[in-house]
């Protein structure tokens, strides 16, 4: 589609409102339009690139033998009341009532719903282990919503469930999720590091958060920085073998790695000095493992080989989809530029590959005009080549605070798509088809 045609209402100017890069790029390059304190509307540049974000994390679910379904936003109080955590969870729940005065809630988390699920439709030992996933819209109600996606009230979310007979069965689904999880960061140019973290209203005794290091960060991390070097690459896993999955979430959890909440200083000065660090770091996803603490409480039970009847062990694991796009834009200092080598697979437009080109050139190169036009594509596409080096040519040197500013989302392409108005002395880009 050519850009005259397409809906991209950029800002000449920072918001005033916007407080970090991520908040301020997206606000500027159209991806985002702001419609209460906290909720965003997803305009079509920064939808696609939440797609894309999605895409992802839903081929590395399915990967993982996860199954994904799809439950209701609002949801009856009567089931959190059964977990107890209606009158705990505080102020971050949103509380409605429907036309015949009956308690309703805009579910912050799922563990109350996916459990009566559960507990209507499963029985038996022989059903499980089973994962269950969606992708939803949740609320909750921050008393301070700032940095634009990344501490918004309404937010995009992955979270899935497992349950499982027995602990071993489910801190195995607790590694499987954490491999799966290093995984889909890794696809989007990220290094996202567990850390031991605290459960929060979740719950639980075991959890690791994954974050990624960021000056902007609003957790501050104690880390090994050992720890930044680990990549998953392209190993071959099989998530059904325990060993091998266990092996994996050891080698990423040795090292030490732990927020505030957590920290214990006397085993972090155990840390070589020269590798201690103290930083801070986006929160992208966590995971729990919280045995039956939802499972007692509302009767979800399944029948065991001896015949005795036993609650389910569970867990709950969550990314959040929507602030990924921001974490990638603070971690990265960059464009979301085309996907490549180097380059997250998250690009709102994906640009034909040229061998041997980079997206931001240093020098000229007419010696590509003579062999294109030697190899018999004429004028045309040898001025097509002299105006796009130009272009590179310029905005690398000339104008660089474009590849920093909202442009750099419309300028990371690498093909001749691009379309210019002749300047004194300078180029400039009027339109990209």
């Amino acid at each position: 589609m050519r850009l005259s045609r397409y809906f991209l209402p950029v800002l000449k100017e920072n918001p005033a409102e916007a407080q970090i890069v991520s908040h301020r790029y997206m606000l500027r390059a159209g991806m985002i339009k702001q419609q209460a304190a906290g909720i965003y509307s997803w305009l079509p540049l920064g939808y696609r690139v939440l797609k894309r974000i999605e895409q992802i994390v839903h081929e590395e679910q399915v990967r993982a033998g996860h199954i994904p379904l799809l439950m209701p936003t609002l949801q009856p109080a009567d089931l959190w009341r059964e977990s107890g955590r209606y009158d705990d969870y505080g102020q971050e729940m949103l509380r409605i009532k429907d036309r015949h005065e009956r308690d309703m809630l805009y579910g912050p988390t799922n563990e109350e719903m996916i459990t009566d699920i559960f507990r209507s439709h499963v029985g038996s030992y022989k059903d499980l282990p089973l994962t269950l996933y969606h992708i939803q819209w949740k609320f909750r109600d921050e008393v301070r919503p700032r940095f634009g996606v990344m501490r918004g009230r309404e937010f995009l979310m992955k979270d899935g469930y497992n349950f499982d007979v027995d602990r071993e069965s489910a801190l195995h689904a607790y590694n499987r999720h954490m491999v799966s999880y290093l995984r889909t960061y890794e696809r989007m140019g990220l290094t996202a590091i567990p850390m031991r973290a605290a459960s929060g209203p979740i719950g639980g005794d075991n959890t690791h958060e994954f974050l990624v290091l960021a000056s902007t960060g609003e957790s501050e991390v104690f880390y090994d920085d050992r720890v930044t070097a680990l990549k998953l690459g392209n190993r071959d896993i099989d998530y059904d073998n325990w060993d091998q999955v266990a092996k994996v979430c050891e080698e990423f959890t040795t090292l030490y790695a732990r927020t505030d909440e957590t920290h214990d200083e006397a085993v972090f000065n155990g840390v070589p000095e020269e590798h201690r660090k103290v930083g801070r770091g986006i929160e992208v996803g966590q995971i729990f493992y919280f045995g039956t603490k939802y499972s007692e409480a509302m009767g979800a039970t399944v029948v065991t080989k001896d015949g005795s009847k036993v609650p389910v062990e569970m867990g709950s694991h969550g990314i959040g989809v929507s602030r990924l796009l921001g974490a990638i834009i603070e971690a990265s200092g960059r464009q979301v530029c085309d996907d490549g080598p180097d380059r997250p697979a998250v690009a709102h437009h994906r640009w034909p590959a040229r061998p041997q080109e980079r997206c931001r050139r240093t020098h000229l190169a007419p010696h590509r005009r003579k062999r294109r036009a030697a190899a018999g594509r004429g004028h045309r596409a040898d001025r097509q080549d002299l105006r796009r080096d130009l272009i590179s040519h310029y905005l690398n040197v000339k104008r660089p605070d474009l590849w920093r500013g909202p442009a750099s989302f419309l300028l990371a392409g690498r093909g001749p798509y691009i379309s210019t108005t002749r300047l004194p002395g300078l180029w400039k880009v009027s339109a990209i088809a």
